[in-house]
C-alpha cells in the first residue's frame, strides 16, 4: 500500500472546483500547481477578476498557470517539468489536449456534475433540472481526450428536491463532488482502482445553453416552464421581454398545474410566492424579478415600481 501523498496538478476555475481542491489540500495531497483560466472580467460591473480557483490557490500559497492556450508548447512543457503523478480537473473550462492528458504517470481523473453516461457535456446541473429529473449525483472518471467518456471509477447519487435550482444544486454536488475525490485517491493508494466502463446506451448530452434557449416559451405547460426557470437560476438566468425590455426570472414554483387561465404569458397577480404567470397550461410563480441593468428584486417590490398585471410577457 502507498502511503504517500500525491504530487498531483489540479485544473479549474469557477466555484463548483473549489471545494475539490480544499478538499485534497486538506487531506495532504502534494498539490504541484493549479491551473485555471486566466482572469476575466466578472460581476455586474465586469472588472477584471481571478477565478474562485486561483483565489484558493493564492490563499494556500500554491504556484498558478493561467495559459491562454493549452496547446501551446511551454505549457505542456512547464507541466512535464511538474512530473505530476496524477491531473485532476474539475469545471476548467476547456478540452484537455492529449498531450497533457499523457503526462501524469498515473493517470487523469475528473469530477462530473451527473451520473455519466447521462448528462455529457458543460451544463449537466442546468440540464438535469430542464428536463425535470428526480435524481442526479457525481461521477469521478477516468479521462479520455473524447470529453466525458472516460471509465468510472466512483459514482455517487443525489435527489434533487422541489426547491433546488441551479445554484443550490451546484453547491451540493461539488460538495459531494469533492468528498468522491478524496476517496478515490484513497482507493489508488490501496491499490483499488475501479475502471466501469459506460453504457453507450444510456448516453444523453448537456450542451452549453445560449442565449436563444434561455428566453422562456409561455407556452409550456407550468411544471416545464418552472424547470426551464429553475434549471437557469441564479445563471444564466431565464428571461422574458416586457416592453421590449430584458426580464429575468428567478424562484419559479408551479402554482396551477393545469388549465388555460389566460393568454400564456399574463401576468395575472401578486400570489404569496410571487407574480403569477400564465402558462399554456396553468401557471407559476416567480420569486424575484430582474430588468435589465437594475437591480433583483422580490416580486412585490418589483411590481410597486413596474405594475405588470394583466401585461402579456414575451
Amino acid at each position: 500500500m502507498n502511503s504517500k501523498p500525491w504530487r498531483l496538478v489540479f485544473m479549474g476555475t469557477p466555484a463548483f472546483a473549489a471545494p475539490s481542491l480544499e478538499a485534497l489540500l486538506a487531506a495532504g495531497e502534494e498539490v504541484a500547481a493549479v491551473v485555471t483560466q486566466p482572469d476575466r472580467p466578472r460581476g455586474r460591473g465586469q472588472k477584471v477578476s481571478p477565478s474562485p480557483v486561483k483565489e484558493l490557490a493564492a490563499a494556500w500559497n500554491l504556484p498558478v498557470l493561467q495559459p491562454e492556450k493549452l496547446k501551446a508548447p511551454e505549457f505542456t512543457a512547464a507541466l512535464r517539468d511538474l512530473a505530476p503523478e496524477l491531473l485532476i480537473v474539475v469545471a476548467y473550462g476547456r478540452i484537455i489536449t492529449r498531450e497533457i492528458l499523457a503526462l501524469p504517470t498515473v493517470g487523469c481523473l475528473n469530477v462530473h456534475a451527473s451520473l455519466l453516461p447521462r448528462h455529457r457535456g458543460p451544463a449537466p446541473i442546468n440540464w438535469a433540472l430542464i428536463r425535470g429529473e428526480k435524481e442526479t449525483g457525481v461521477t469521478i472518471q477516468w479521462m479520455k481526450f473524447e470529453v466525458d467518456t472516460g471509465e468510472v471509477f466512483l459514482q455517487e447519487r443525489v435527489p434533487i428536491r422541489e426547491e433546488d435550482n441551479a445554484g443550490t444544486l451546484a453547491q451540493k454536488l461539488s460538495e459531494r463532488g469533492a468528498a468522491l475525490l478524496v476517496q478515490a485517491l484513497e482507493m489508488l493508494r490501496r491499490g483499488e482502482a475501479v475502471r466501469e466502463k459506460q453504457d453507450e446506451s444510456q448516453v444523453s448530452y448537456a450542451p452549453l445553453l445560449t442565449p436563444e434557449m434561455r428566453r422562456l416559451d409561455w407556452e409550456l405547460p407550468a411544471k416545464e416552464a418552472a424547470d426551464w426557470i429553475r434549471g437557469l437560476d441564479p445563471k444564466p438566468g431565464a428571461y422574458t421581454f416586457v416592453q421590449g425590455k430584458i426580464l429575468r426570472l428567478f424562484g419559479a414554483r408551479v402554482k396551477k398545474s393545469e388549465g388555460r387561465l389566460a393568454l400564456p404569458g399574463t401576468a395575472l397577480g401578486l400570489a404569496p410566492h410571487g407574480l403569477e404567470i400564465a402558462c399554456g397550461a396553468g401557471s407559476v410563480t416567480v420569486a424575484e424579478l430582474q430588468l435589465a441593468g437594475h437591480k433583483r428584486l422580490p416580486a412585490a417590490e418589483f411590481l410597486r415600481g413596474q405594475p405588470l398585471i394583466k401585461q402579456v410577457l414575451g
